[in-house]
């Protein structure tokens, strides 16, 4: 391809995407680029020099050649597979795949930067596969803490401190996903959740990424704000995330 424009970007794989006989139509969240979509020729052959670097999942180098309307990947150099070690840890494997379908929804425009982003997703597979940095946590924690933060970065953060409808300061006592978070007595519409004691503080410490602040919580208090954040998140996507429903939680 030579005198064709190219460039070249780090990205994370969010899904991949039969082309013809061999090809693949690969979606990227990238550092520099946004969200990408590229075509890898040749990938599905068993004679591919790159196509197993291209699985979701993967934290990959890649050097694209601008197209007409899908720019080709014409080198890929793996960074971290963090598909093989999610591959033997079922749990971590379904709050990954939640985490993949989250970010591709939250960043809708393509080519538009999104640096925040990439890096929080990659902040979140580092962390399902190595630990936090206070340690190991579930991966369903790992996953309520990514979820909470890409969606703060997106521009709705659940209003964790004041009634989401009338701004009255708090504390208040239950949780609204349609309203945006905490509601008060006045405002709290029917189906409002009643808050346990502790899950106002443990969003908040997910929100902050203050770890040490989430050693030792309640499996209850867990449960429900992972249930809360799943219902917030899934209500401002305006459809909910398919890959919940695989999600393997504690309780399970």
């Amino acid at each position: 391809m030579e005198g064709v424009p190219t460039y070249r970007d780090d990205g994370v794989v969010l899904r991949t995407h039969k082309l013809g006989e061999a090809d693949r139509i690969v979606t990227l969240l990238s550092h520099r680029h946004g969200k990408v979509r590229a075509v890898a020729r040749g990938v599905r052959r068993t004679s591919s020099k790159f196509g197993a670097r291209l699985e979701p999942f993967t934290h990959v180098d890649l050097q694209f050649a601008t197209g007409r309307t899908l720019d080709v990947i014409t080198e890929a150099v793996t960074i971290r597979p963090y598909s093989q070690p999610l591959a033997g840890d079922y749990p971590a494997f379904t709050a990954g795949q939640v985490m993949l379908e989250t970010a591709d929804r939250l960043v809708a425009e393509e080519g538009q930067p999104s640096a925040t982003q990439f890096g929080l997703l990659l902040g979140g597979l580092h962390a399902l596969t190595h630990g936090t940095t206070d340690g190991p946590r579930t991966p369903t924690m790992i996953l309520d803490a990514y979820l909470i933060r890409a969606v703060a970065a997106a521009g709705f953060a659940p209003d964790l401190v004041t009634c989401a409808d009338c701004g009255e300061p708090g504390p208040h006592g239950s949780f609204s996903p349609a309203a945006g978070g905490l509601v008060c007595l006045r405002c709290r519409p029917p189906g409002a959740a009643a808050l346990a004691a502790g899950t106002v503080d443990y969003l908040q410490a997910l929100l902050a990424g203050r770890w040490p602040e989430t050693r030792g919580v309640p499996d209850a208090v867990q449960r429900q704000a992972s249930g809360l954040l799943a219902a917030f998140v899934s209500w401002h996507l305006e459809r909910g995330l398919r890959t919940l429903d695989y999600l393997v939680r504690p309780d399970a």
